[in-house]
């Protein structure tokens, strides 16, 4: 028996970058297609089969501890990216910005769609969407440099919005305005999340 659903909500890319060095710059470059392999977007410096670990999972490992590489990617939903910018004060907020590898626009409420989801191009390419992928200062300071007032609310106008991570599950290419097919786990929602998240320190 499958155990992901294909459904009917899809997903048009409306921008594609990468970011070439993270040492020289957060901000991504944009790109018309981006040839995807096992280790990630080729060009892009977030990727690899495995990376150190960061502040997000010091819950479970040491900092920089070689794990498995889930962050290839940084997905955002472009209305989720309108909403952060309307809270800003902002007309628009440019995905270079934020690091972003792959803008899509059609799926409502994107970065709460459940972990384990994939978005499938029509020629096959994969993506798997990790989880949630919490906002950080780090793109208010690029924000900054271009609208100094109101770089310091991004933290909290990107909260629930900041989009998800995500790694190449099959490779292929993605191309701009290319239409993507958001498949769900097949699997009902855990009953004791809500006591888990309780548990937490």
């Amino acid at each position: 028996m499958p155990a992901l659903k294909p459904t009917d909500f899809t997903a048009r890319i409306v921008w594609l970058g990468r970011v070439p060095s993270r040492e020289a710059a957060l901000d991504s470059q944009p790109v018309q297609s981006l040839a995807l392999s096992f280790a990630g977007p080729e060009g892009e410096d977030h990727g690899g089969l495995t990376r150190p670990s960061c502040s997000r999972v010091l819950s479970q490992y040491p900092r920089d501890t070689e794990i498995r590489n889930v962050r290839q990617l940084s997905v955002i939903s472009q209305e989720e990216l309108d909403a952060i910018a309307t809270d800003m004060g902002l007309e628009s907020l440019d995905p270079a910005w934020l690091g972003a590898t792959l803008v899509i626009a059609g799926i409502p409420d994107f970065s709460l769609v459940p972990p384990s989801s994939r978005l499938q191009g029509a020629n096959g390419a994969t993506i798997t969407l990790d989880m949630e992928n919490r906002p950080c200062q780090l793109p208010a300071k690029v924000i900054a440099e271009h609208h100094p007032e109101q770089a310091r609310l991004f933290k909290r106008a990107a909260t629930g919005r900041r989009g998800v991570t995500a790694w190449v599950e099959r490779e292929g290419t993605f191309t701009l305005g290319e239409e993507l097919r958001l498949h769900v786990p097949d699997q009902p929602v855990w009953p004791h999340m809500q006591a888990a998240r309780g548990a937490l320190v």
